[in-house]
């Protein structure tokens, strides 16, 4: 039984340690007076981000966009890099998404002309 229970305890240490690094609960940059917590979690062979919770000048609000996917279908590219899709919430565009990641800190692009003109944002991990 003890020995069950420790393969059990490893089974659950090592699968929490598998989480790929990109996961997790970020804040975004402001953008139009407003910013928001997205939370990233695997969709399919994926990535995708979610707005949970939004913020403005007042403080937390009910965005009608909140639950809509932000970071849409992203990839690992390489080390600490991904690539996918980006949605900005303030016009209603979805752009090719870049990602870069520095442990606790993200630089977020949305891309046109194939990806030769991006805006970033700096995004912070919150868990």
């Amino acid at each position: 039984m003890n020995k069950l229970v420790a393969a059990l305890a490893f089974s659950v240490i090592a699968g929490t340690s598998n989480a790929d690094p990109l996961e997790g609960i970020w804040q975004t940059e402001a953008d139009d007076g407003a910013y928001a917590h997205v939370t990233i979690a695997p969709c399919g062979d994926a990535f995708c981000g979610v707005l949970s919770r939004t913020f403005n000048a007042d403080g937390e609000y009910k965005s009608p966009n909140l639950g809509r996917q932000i970071v849409i279908d992203m990839v690992p590219n390489g080390p600490g890099n991904y690539k996918g899709k980006v949605w900005r919430p303030s016009n209603d565009k979805i752009y090719i998404g870049k990602i870069e990641l520095d442990g606790d800190k993200m630089k977020l692009a949305g891309c046109i002309a194939g990806g030769l003109l991006c805006k970033k944002q700096s995004w912070q991990r919150l868990k």
